[in-house]
């Protein structure tokens, strides 16, 4: 029982939903930031629990079309230096299968679980936010079209109560950003 969802991403102006958003990340990071320094650190990157409607869903599919080879999504989705620019906050990749990473200043880790070099990515993934040990699996397949690649995201094996926050960040957090960071080089 899949549930199919199609990502409409526009690298245009930022609403004012975005321009928060964006705001509320940085906060994060350097919330993230002082954890790392021994400081006392106030949650970050949390979302709203889950409707009653969603709060058993423990999966979600979306699918995004960016103006962008699959070899380019690729690579920027694993590579420290172009994923921190993409999303404005630090990364720590390791590109290989069963290389840890760190992203958006500590906030998501996790491990490459499988590699197929511009077409899958398979993720162990985990927000800071979730209990000790608890972890998702992440998979990105690339789909090459004519102008542009169709990333098909599956989430699955997340915790209860956490779909409409997940299903809320990846675009903002993901997909938005990477259309913009696309744009921006075309």
């Amino acid at each position: 029982m899949s549930e199919r969802k199609k990502i409409a991403v526009h690298a245009n102006t930022p609403t004012r939903r975005q321009l928060i958003a964006g705001v509320a990340i940085a906060l994060g990071g350097l919330a993230a930031s002082s954890e790392i320094f021994g400081q006392t650190q106030q949650p970050a990157m949390q979302e709203p629990p889950s409707t009653a409607a969603n709060k058993a869903r423990t999966f979600l599919h979306q699918e995004v079309d960016l103006k962008a080879s699959a070899r380019r999504i690729y690579e920027v989705l694993l590579d420290s230096k172009q994923f921190a620019a993409v999303t404005g906050l630090a990364a720590q990749i390791d590109p290989s299968e069963g290389g840890a990473f760190s992203t958006f200043g500590g906030l998501i880790s996790g491990r490459n679980i499988e590699l197929v070099l511009y077409q899958r990515i398979v993720q162990a993934w985990r927000p800071a936010s979730w209990d000790p040990g608890v972890y998702s699996i992440v998979k990105f397949e690339l789909k090459p079209g004519a102008s542009e690649t169709t990333v098909i995201l599956d989430h699955t094996g997340f915790p209860e109560g956490a779909y409409d926050g997940l299903d809320y960040g990846w675009p903002v957090r993901y997909w938005k950003p990477l259309a913009a960071f696309f744009a921006s080089q075309a």
